[in-house]
């Protein structure tokens, strides 16, 4: 079994090294010092192609390989894990879960924003109370016929004070239990999302 790399994947992984190299080093430390969120460097990963690798070009995505995306997240953590870590919640949690589960009009509405950059996701699964088990959510979403009220607080959301998306996931039934929990997209403009304190 031969397990070389393609040329277009050691292509994509020399590009995200020189990216992390040149954009991604400068400063890195003083902004982790500051617990800055890196705006400049994320929206440079999202000119590049790096906030929607797998997503298919079709939604303005690169269209890459599982490999691809492993090793520039690699490159990327090599330098700055707060960038590879937005950089992987954005691509893995937030665009595959509408690229794989969205309607139509819901991939071309945030896909072809996410995968460019444009817009930032958040993946919201963790609640105070709850930690990271999905099967003791207390987040509940009623429906009210053509639309549902979410209501419920979730804590340690990588990107969540800069995301313009999350995926949030919430308790429809809770006499289904884990079978009752459903994952909704909510936009951090919609009235009544309040984004909470770092």
């Amino acid at each position: 079994m031969k397990f070389d790399l393609t040329e277009e994947q050691l292509a994509v992984q020399e590009a995200a090294r020189e990216f992390a190299q040149k954009e991604c080093l400068p400063g890195v430390i003083e902004r982790d010092a500051k617990m800055e969120f890196a705006t400049e460097q994320i929206n440079k990963m999202g000119e590049l192609g790096l906030m929607g690798m797998m997503v298919s070009p079709e939604y303005n995505g690169g269209g890459m390989d599982t490999v691809s995306y492993a090793l520039a997240i690699e490159e990327i953590s090599k330098i700055d894990n707060s960038c590879s870590v937005c950089m992987s919640v954005n691509n893995s949690l937030v665009c595959w879960g509408i690229e794989t589960y969205g309607t139509e009009s819901q991939k071309l509405k945030y896909l072809t924003k996410l995968a460019t950059g444009q817009w930032i996701g958040a993946f919201c699964l963790s609640e105070p109370e709850a930690g990271s088990d999905a099967t003791s959510q207390r987040t509940t979403a009623v429906d009210m016929g053509d639309h549902y009220i979410l209501n419920g607080t979730k804590n340690w959301i990588t990107n969540g004070g800069s995301s313009s998306v999350h995926l949030v996931i919430a308790q429809t039934d809770p006499e289904k239990k884990h079978k009752g929990i459903n994952a909704f997209i909510v936009e951090s403009s919609w009235e009544g999302v309040e984004i909470g304190a770092k």
